[in-house]
């Protein structure tokens, strides 16, 4: 047995029928010239089921008793059913885009069996466009966002031609890996290799802890911009408590598309995003009579991957998304305003103080894992917005081409919508997961987030952003 560290045994104690706690994925591939849908499901299922060889990450499940002892260790499974993990199913007619979704919206909202190792794969055929749907979901506790991308992108190829395409939880997929130089010091956690050396900076930073605690509290005084941790954001239609059953809503942009509009007005990509997120959220809540008249705060996770870790590892910022504001332009500007002003206070401190700062942060998501204290305690933020890097070259599985990529995220307690964004192909793709009965009509900020991207686009250059 191998002990699980507290930062993944949570999702496992925070899991409920109401609140499950998998991350998820949409992919969709377009079959190779010559090839239908329904052979590229064959083969692709063919080589799923005959991967063996499985990577210890996808044949751990927590010990038994599981309330007792599988919070604390993991278990490997010595008796993994592949037929049972990986499912094919057929859409019916006419298999619209919608008819995917809704499946997927019903699956995401399903727990995973902790007697086996969680995590599943649905080969989903009968798209109307010829597309083939792949719909996968793993617990957290197993993997987050980034290094379930990471396993992503090892399954697939850059290469058009390979025709060597396996299982992602394929062993050789690791081997096949060339060796990489160490990591570049990374200025948010970094990687210290020298014993004494940490032993030192962790003693200075645990030292220099009261006067960062001073400084963050100064900056939330001293600049209207920061949103500081510990304060109450807005209660809205998103903030209550949810039920298990989900809502999924995905499309994608040119990712050339977005950073033209980075460009034109000097912010950066993610800026752009959030205030795509922004002016949807704006709209949305509005034509449901919910939106409040102080600005939404999102929780924005910042990844402490390098090439060489794995598992969990992630802290975070907040951000004011300037709901409040009618001006699309000066929304603009508050946006990118909140973003560097948090930046900066990271900036400005050591590691170890950065790290318990996104711990603060994120402090009222670890109360929202409590099922039923959604409506007793305070809301630091509104909605976690989250991007997960990738990268813009064409991916293939067996010649398939890798055609969308759409993150399924978890909402929780008191957070009823999350947005996660990855970009991949030249495609910048917005996977929404809702509550079902707490966000109705979900597929409307899909039309929203268009609408906020035609106004950047179209309104006069910012000055001074």
């Amino acid at each position: 047995m191998k002990l699980i560290p507290p930062t993944e045994s949570m999702f496992l104690i925070a899991e409920t029928r109401d609140q499950p706690m998998h991350v998820g994925g949409l992919q969709l591939f377009v079959p190779r010239e010559g090839q239908t849908a329904a052979e590229l499901a064959d083969e692709l299922h063919e080589a799923l089921v005959s991967a063996t060889d499985i990577d210890e990450t996808f044949l751990k499940r927590p010990a038994a008793p599981a309330r007792v002892a599988g919070y604390l260790a993991w278990q490997q499974a010595d008796d993994l059913d592949l037929d049972y993990h990986v499912r094919r199913i057929a859409l019916p007619r006419p298999g619209a885009i919608l008819d995917l979704l809704r499946y997927v919206s019903l699956n995401h909202g399903t727990l995973l069996d902790r007697s086996k190792p969680m995590w599943e794969v649905h080969i989903i055929e009968g798209l109307a466009d010829g597309r083939l749907g792949v719909f996968s979901k793993i617990h957290h506790s197993v993997v987050d966002g980034v290094t379930a991308l990471r396993v992503l992108q090892r399954f697939l190829t850059t290469d058009p031609d390979d025709r060597s395409g396996t299982a992602f939880w394929d062993k050789k997929l690791r081997r096949k890996r060339k060796p990489r130089p160490p990591a570049p010091q990374k200025s948010l956690l970094g990687r210290v290799t020298d014993t004494a050396g940490t032993v030192v900076r962790t003693a200075d930073d645990v030292i220099g802890m009261a006067p960062a605690a001073a400084k963050v509290a100064l900056s939330g005084v001293r600049d209207d911009n920061y949103a500081p941790p510990m304060v109450p954001a807005p209660k809205t239609m998103l903030n209550v408590p949810i039920g298990s059953a989900r809502r999924f809503a995905a499309q994608d942009w040119p990712t050339e598309r977005i950073r033209a509009a980075a460009a034109r007005h000097g912010i950066t990509v993610n800026d752009v995003i959030l205030t795509m997120c922004s002016g949807a959220l704006r709209s949305y809540l509005d034509e449901h009579d919910s939106l409040p008249d102080d600005s939404l705060v999102a929780m924005v996770p910042v990844s402490l991957h390098d090439e060489h870790s794995h598992g969990n590892s992630v802290t975070a910022i907040l951000a004011k998304l300037a709901t409040d504001v009618p001006d699309p332009a000066e929304r603009v500007r508050e946006i990118h305003a909140s973003t560097n002003s948090a930046k900066d206070v990271v900036r400005s401190l050591p590691p170890l103080q950065q790290l318990a700062l996104g711990a603060a942060n994120i402090w009222p998501l670890a109360l929202s894992l409590v099922p039923g204290t959604a409506g007793y305690t305070p809301q630091g933020f509104n909605l976690v917005i989250s991007t997960v890097p990738a990268q813009d070259e064409p991916l293939y599985w067996n010649g398939a081409r890798l055609d969308g990529c759409y993150p399924a995220s978890i909402p929780v307690e008191g957070q009823a919508l999350n947005i996660t964004i990855t970009s991949i192909g030249g495609k910048t793709c917005f996977g929404l997961a809702g509550a079902r009965a707490q966000v109705p009509s979900l597929q409307r900020m899909l039309d929203h987030l268009e609408t906020a991207l035609i106004e950047l686009e179209e309104m006069e250059p910012l000055t001074g952003a």
